[in-house]
């Protein structure tokens, strides 16, 4: 075809001005490779718990992670700690759960598979050979509860071990007083 020729240089102009776009906004690149996590939530933003409702937080953290402040609050002091692949992995699967679209559903979990399931993945979280096969297992056919046994795990894991240590955090006894 005689347009071809023409066609060429145009698409690699094209190929080259995104590129440029794109290096010289590194924020947005890394936005396009990394998905996960979404941007940390602010807890200056979200409104300020009571004292009564923040009380509350510490005999309940689905409580807690159902405030935003006080998701946002957790997800710092996990983050203060080296550990918050836990809150994420959670955060994703609220997410995945809400997911309508059989794609979408299958691109999330395979999403969240290699990002806290598989063995070595980035953000592994602590689950055991049981729960992991159980997860992969239901993976073949990916639905909204796939993940449902490991993030019941790793909130009873969060729930045993980071909410008493958050408890004890300045941050929690600022917002107490």
């Amino acid at each position: 075809t005689p347009d071809l020729p023409l066609l060429i240089p145009r698409r690699a102009k094209e190929i080259k001005t995104k590129l440029g776009t794109l290096l010289q906004k590194p924020d947005s690149a890394i936005d396009l490779i990394i998905p996960y996590p979404e941007k940390p939530e602010k807890p200056a933003k979200a409104q300020k718990p009571s004292q009564e409702e923040a009380l509350q937080w510490r005999d309940s953290l689905e409580k807690l992670l159902q405030n935003p402040y006080g998701l946002a609050s957790f997800r710092s002091f996990l983050r203060s700690e080296f550990s918050e692949e836990n809150i994420e992995f959670w955060v994703a699967c609220e997410d995945y759960k809400k997911t309508k679209s059989p794609m979408k559903m299958a691109e999330k979990a395979k999403r969240i598979y290699e990002e806290f399931i598989q063995t070595e993945a980035p953000k592994e979280v602590n689950i055991d050979h049981f729960t992991k096969a159980v997860t992969m297992k239901n993976l073949v056919e990916p639905s909204l509860s796939s993940f449902d046994m490991a993030q019941k795990r790793i909130f009873a894991l969060m729930e045993k071990d980071s909410l008493p240590r958050f408890v004890r955090s300045e941050f929690y006894q600022e917002l107490i007083k």
